[in-house]
């Protein structure tokens, strides 16, 4: 599992544009910035539709007023989907929606759970990162189930 001093990998994720589905690197997405990446096990899931993703765009702009570039959400979806639960989450330009559809990234993050008792397959595991630069500066990851320190209130605290 990756850990707080580490690099985060080179991985293509996709995310919904105006002009449709475009790719997104890891390398774009971190490079020269401070990034709350927080990641769940899927789009429209009850803990993720009720807490989860609605916490992070309840507090985006205290988070942003923290020096934070970009908060993104991260789920093995694909971008059609994760662009929907945008749309249905009114998250309108306040969290970047990403879809790690074949789930590179989560395994390159060592940060995979096996959903295959609730039919869902490899997912993600709930967490939230901070990353600075393209480095790992703090790393909230959940245990199965839980939902206490990958919220966008204990973020805060964190920030």
């Amino acid at each position: 599992m990756i850990k707080v001093g580490d690099k985060i990998p080179s991985v293509k994720l996709k995310h919904m544009t105006a002009e449709g589905i475009k790719d997104i690197t890891t390398d774009q997405l971190f490079r020269g910035k401070k990034v709350v990446l927080f990641a769940l096990p899927g789009a429209f899931t009850p803990t993720c539709s009720v807490k989860h993703l609605p916490g992070f765009v309840q507090h985006a702009a205290e988070i942003k007023a923290k020096g934070v570039d970009t908060i993104a959400c991260l789920s093995v979806n694909d971008a059609f989907v994760m662009s929907a639960w945008g749309k249905d989450q009114k998250v309108d330009d306040k969290v970047l929606m990403l879809a790690d559809g074949n789930g590179d990234f989560t395994r390159a993050v060592g940060l995979e759970m096996d959903g295959s008792t609730y039919g869902l397959g490899q997912r993600s595991r709930r967490y939230a990162m901070v990353v600075q630069d393209g480095v790992v500066k703090a790393l909230n990851a959940e245990n199965p189930g839980a939902f206490e320190v990958s919220s966008a209130e204990a973020v805060l605290k964190a920030l």
